[in-house]
């Protein structure tokens, strides 16, 4: 009894190459979001103004 394997199509190698530079929507990633927000958030509480009493 012999088995015989077929091979997958293969790949196209334009489409991984675009995927290593990060192709699509042009945002940021969930990381660098949360570091935005909690930087701003630093930002925003050492340039608070306190009103005198």
């Amino acid at each position: 009894m012999k088995f015989t394997l077929r091979r997958p199509k293969p790949r196209n190698p334009l489409v991984a190459a675009a995927r290593m530079r990060r192709a699509g929507a042009h945002r940021r990633s969930g990381g660098a979001e949360r570091q935005h927000a909690r930087l701003a958030l630093r930002h925003a509480l050492v340039h608070e103004r306190h009103p005198l009493p």
